[in-house]
């Protein structure tokens, strides 16, 4: 009998079902079959492909099918879609690609020329673009100005254009659109200049505006007669629509066709220091919060707001899981977040409400826990700066940021994309080259915790609350995460490797070299019986912002950006490319005399370049060149011209006409000053370059 009871319980354990431990959840539905035709694969975002083909025992086949150069490409951050046998996804710039799944010949191209079209935009962002949507025949995309564009799947061609960004406001578009049943919603960035956050929902077939949801209030004159607004601006003080208030939608929307709801994550508040925004006070609703709104009229439903009175860009941008979870015995239709503020929600769909206790996904310093009654963070003390410099972790890149999180059903968890990383704050000056001035806040990442300056692929278990497994990445940036049938979690790493892990334990089954860093999320199709595997390969968006902690050695235009395509037995080979190099190869020109003020000047300039050149020009090669390796900031001439004429403005490189030739003086000073200090032949001030973060 106890030799019977023994190999019962080992037979238990092996299948991974102790206690409750972990289980499988209803999986119908859930996630993709043959095509991805969505972001997240599907509306329930779950990054979950049902395709098996590839699985734990055959993984270690697989190969290169084909793989696709995008020349003048520099950060990709989209995950493709698949549609009958069309790969469709976005560049830098939003330019729209379509390609044969099974060989990788271009179809056809569509670039939105956002250069031409409204050139300003691009002073507010660096290239990047998470997708695109897919319904009924259109592509639908969001360039940087806030174009939403429609274009026929088949040739490329518009069918229609709809602006959604007004005229005069700082938002811009970087996110994809999601399609509900013949409407289409896109929101916007922006926050970080203190701009009013929305998201519009327009009609798929023509364009029209159907209706639009600001997640901030605006002026009294502005909320009068709007309930949602009139109630979220009794949490807000002061004049805050003179002074700015965040709260823009940039990322995480997901639809739910069967209660006819849309979900929409809130980003950080604008300013980051809360009295400057709302001085004596207040939640400051919507901010970092999740919203459901009815996708029939925009009108408000519930919310529920992960962080009050936001003080640390914390934001609630990630890509927001819909499924059905047995718990405690009973199926819940719930809502899975984890927001860069480190905790793990899982949310009543019908009510916003907490499901169960939230757990902490990285080390958190700000909040002890959740308390289930209130749905509030229980707060540590003296966690806004009030007594000066504060250091808090996750810091302002957070515990999971923008790169998607996966869900399976077969094994029940949920394989998210960790950073560990802190930040300091304070309204002081923090006499730092790497840190950041946002409206008068300074931050700065630091690392100090055991774990700090690493990404973390991390397997959590949403009904328990707890981590199942962890793998540590070598460095702090890395890709989203795709969960498969098959019992595999696929993930690319800032140092270019793409992997494979056992879903179920996190063995690493499989890798390929990339030759190139990977911030985006793999997918999976399935064209004549063949599944695939597709990745985008392209190192950069918030990289230079935070300059050395996300510098692996990438040089700008050195490494080919590619869509890379496996199946099991791919034979194709891809071309070398120049490997990662740390060594700053700075140009000078030591015959130079540099004035010490116009090097002080240039430093505070500096905040224009930086979200593309690096913090104190402390580069990382994306996305933007290292000025301090620049020929052309070599020369005051040739810089000058640069900036006044706008000669590489398809490249991504605005023009400033801002600038005068005094500044432009200071600047090519502050340059030659941080090229000479990487070269060893002068000591570096320690003097802080302002920036706002992206």
């Amino acid at each position: 009998m106890k030799r019977v009871l023994w190999l019962a319980i080992s037979m238990t354990l092996a299948l991974g079902g102790c206690s409750g431990h972990r289980s499988a959840q209803p999986e119908a539905g859930v996630g993709s079959d043959v095509n991805w035709p969505a972001v997240g694969g599907g509306t329930d975002e779950t990054s979950y492909s049902r395709l098996a083909n590839i699985d734990t025992g055959n993984v270690k086949n697989l190969g290169l099918a084909w793989s696709m150069d995008l020349p003048g490409e520099v950060t990709l951050e989209a995950t493709p879609l698949a549609v009958d046998g069309v790969l469709f996804f976005t560049g830098s710039f939003a330019t729209v690609y379509a390609a044969d799944a099974r060989t990788g010949k271009l179809l056809w191209k569509y670039d939105p020329e956002v250069w031409k079209h409204n050139p300003d935009k691009m002073h507010y962002s660096f290239g990047a673009n998470r997708g695109l949507a897919y319904e009924n025949g259109k592509i639908f995309v969001a360039a940087l100005d806030g174009r939403l564009i429609a274009l026929d799947a088949s040739t490329g061609k518009e069918v229609w254009v709809a602006q959604s960004i007004p005229d005069g406001v700082l938002n811009i578009s970087t996110g994809a659109p999601r399609v509900m049943n013949g409407k289409v919603i896109i929101g916007n960035g922006g926050a970080d200049f203190g701009a009013r956050g929305f998201v519009t929902a327009f009609d798929a077939n023509t364009g029209k505006q159907l209706w639009r949801f600001f997640t901030v209030p605006g002026s009294p004159e502005q909320n009068k007669g709007d309930a949602a607004m009139e109630a979220a601006a009794k949490t807000w003080r002061g004049e805050y629509w003179k002074t700015g208030t965040g709260g823009t939608v940039w990322n995480g929307i997901t639809y739910d066709p069967e209660l006819s709801r849309v979900y929409i994550g809130v980003g950080n508040a604008g300013p980051y220091d809360p009295e400057l925004r709302s001085p004596g006070g207040g939640d400051n609703l919507f901010t970092v919060s999740i919203v459901a709104l009815d996708a029939n009229t925009g009108n408000y439903v519930w919310h529920y707001q992960q962080n009050q009175r936001d003080s640390w860009d914390y934001k609630s941008t990630a890509n927001i899981v819909s499924a059905t979870l047995n718990i405690d015995g009973k199926p819940r239709k719930v809502l899975m977040h984890a927001p860069t503020n480190g905790f793990f929600y899982v949310l009543d769909r019908q009510t916003g409400k907490l499901v169960n206790q939230p757990g902490m996904t990285t080390v958190i310093t700000w909040a002890k826990g959740i308390d289930m009654q209130t749905g509030r963070p229980i707060e540590n003390p003296n966690i806004r700066y009030e007594n000066g410099l504060t250091e808090i972790w996750p810091g302002t890149i957070g515990g999971h940021n923008w790169q998607a999180m996966s869900y399976s059903p077969k094994t029940g968890l949920v394989y998210i994309p960790v950073h560990q990383i802190g930040a300091s704050f304070a309204r002081s000056d923090t006499r730092s080259d790497n840190a950041f001035n946002v409206m008068g806040l300074r931050t700065e990442p630091i690392i100090k915790k055991q774990g700090d300056g690493k990404g973390y692929l991390v397997a959590w278990n949403p009904v328990t609350q707890k981590e199942e497994w962890r793998v540590a990445n070598a460095f702090l940036w890395n890709g989203g995460t795709l969960a498969t049938a098959g019992n595999l979690v696929f993930q690319g790493s800032a140092e270019g490797m793409f992997r494979a892990y056992d879903a179920a334990n996190g063995k690493q089954l499989w890798e390929f070299d990339a030759g190139l860093g990977i911030v985006s999320a793999p997918m999976s199709f399935s064209v004549g019986g063949t599944q695939y595997v597709s990745v985008l390969v392209g190192y950069g968006g918030a990289t230079s912002a935070f300059g050395k902690f996300m510098d692996v050695g990438w040089k700008y235009g050195a490494q080919p950006r590619r869509l890379l395509t496996f199946a099991l037995g791919g034979k194709a080979a891809l071309a070398k490319a120049p490997p990662r190099n740390l060594k700053i190869r700075a140009v000078d020109d030591p015959d130079l005399a540099l004035d010490e003020a116009d090097v002080a000047a240039g430093r505070i300039l500096s905040v224009q370049c930086a979200a593309c050149h690096g913090v104190g020009f402390n580069s990382p090669g994306a996305p933007g060149p290292d000025l301090r390796e620049s020929a052309i900031a070599l020369r005051l001439d040739t810089l000058s011209q640069l900036l006044k004429t706008g000669a590489l403005i398809q490249n991504g490189m605005p023009r400033f006409p801002n600038l005068t030739d005094e500044q432009i003086r200071q600047l090519h000073a502050y340059i030659r000053a941080r090229a000479r200090e990487a070269l060893g032949t002068r000591k570096e001030s320690g003097e802080p370059a302002p920036q706002p973060k992206l």
